[in-house]
């Protein structure tokens, strides 16, 4: 199941068309399917409130899309967070008005240098992530068994009879069915007894667009 994580940093409420809202905190995921590709949105909540929601977002992206209503304090802390985690893949979408060529001396000599300006509405912003995540699936293949993994949790809840269940993404390596992870940063380890990618099972997941996907 190809997956794409993009972190979407517009204006409050952008995001909420682009898919449908999964779990919210400092962050909120949305989720579009199309088939057995998907691509998870995560949007910054509670930024400007909260730089860390801002970090969190951007960390766990695979691409970015910034929306640019006005050249302003909060553009500039994008382009700083963007540069200092190298997300060197994103789309720039500009509105009211702003041109090319007002942000060009801006983002010169950053990693905003290299992301396309577009002027998508948003049903075709999703039928272009939704082809890029089944560009990069066919040209990616997973690490190899014993490479081991890595998984944020945003939220946990325990279930009766089952146990704790987390909602995470998958940024690096491979996990599996009955695998053993340690919990961070703890000495406690717990295994894995099933994995959902989207509501569907399956018995393994990599990040195949070297993102994450829920």
């Amino acid at each position: 199941m190809p997956n794409l994580t993009v972190a979407v940093l517009a204006p409050q409420g952008y995001a909420k068309d682009l898919g449908k809202m999964g779990t919210t905190s400092d962050i909120t995921f949305y989720n579009i399917k199309k088939g057995t590709t998907t691509v998870t949105f995560v949007e910054p909540t509670r930024y400007p409130e909260k730089l860390s929601s801002l970090f969190f977002s951007v960390s766990l992206a695979y691409t970015i899309v910034l929306v640019v209503d006005a050249i302003d304090a909060w553009f500039g802390e994008c382009v700083l967070m963007l540069q200092c985690a190298g997300k060197t893949k994103g789309l720039i979408i500009l509105r009211n008005f702003i041109s090319p060529d007002q942000i060009a001396p801006l983002i010169t000599g950053t990693v905003l240098e290299a992301y396309e300006v577009i002027g998508k509405d948003v049903g075709s912003l999703r039928e272009s992530l939704l082809h890029e995540a089944d560009r990069m699936a066919f040209r990616e293949k997973p690490l190899s068994s014993g490479s081991g993994g890595a998984v944020p949790v945003d939220h946990h809840y325990n279930v009766k009879g089952v146990g704790a269940v987390i909602l995470g993404c998958v940024i690096r390596g491979l996990i599996k069915k009955h695998d053993t992870l340690q919990v961070l940063l703890t000495e406690k380890t717990a295994q894995v007894r099933s994995i959902q990618k989207h509501d569907d099972e399956t018995a393994r997941h990599f990040p195949v667009t070297a993102s994450g996907s829920r």
